[in-house]
């Protein structure tokens, strides 16, 4: 009949209950945040551009041109959902190899 279209007639507990979860979310996010990093390639020098993309394809599923194509999109996150323990030494051998990367 049509009346699915509009979504569910109870209005008045969505705004409150949205709000109240959206508040336990924002602290779920924090503590996650904590744990959990993103490796975030910033710049590299032009020279040690290969060098990085053979690096990138060490610790990522992809193929060169994959890889390739994400190097070249300066500034991009490059891994996402690290721990502290696994960044550090993709961060130490990216950094040693000329590239600026941030750990998010």
């Amino acid at each position: 009949m049509g009346l699915n279209k509009y979504g569910p007639a109870v209005s008045g507990l969505g705004p409150s209950s949205a709000s109240g979860s959206g508040d336990g979310s924002g602290v779920e996010a924090k503590a996650a945040e904590k744990s959990a990093f993103d490796l975030k390639l910033e710049k590299y020098d032009a020279a040690a551009k290969i060098k990085i993309i053979k690096e990138v394809r060490t610790f990522t599923d992809l193929g060169l041109k994959e890889a390739k194509e994400l190097v070249e999109k300066v500034p991009v996150v490059l891994k996402k959902g690290l721990t502290k323990e696994e960044a550090d030494p993709i961060l130490a051998k990216l950094k040693e190899l000329g590239a600026t990367v941030v750990l998010e």
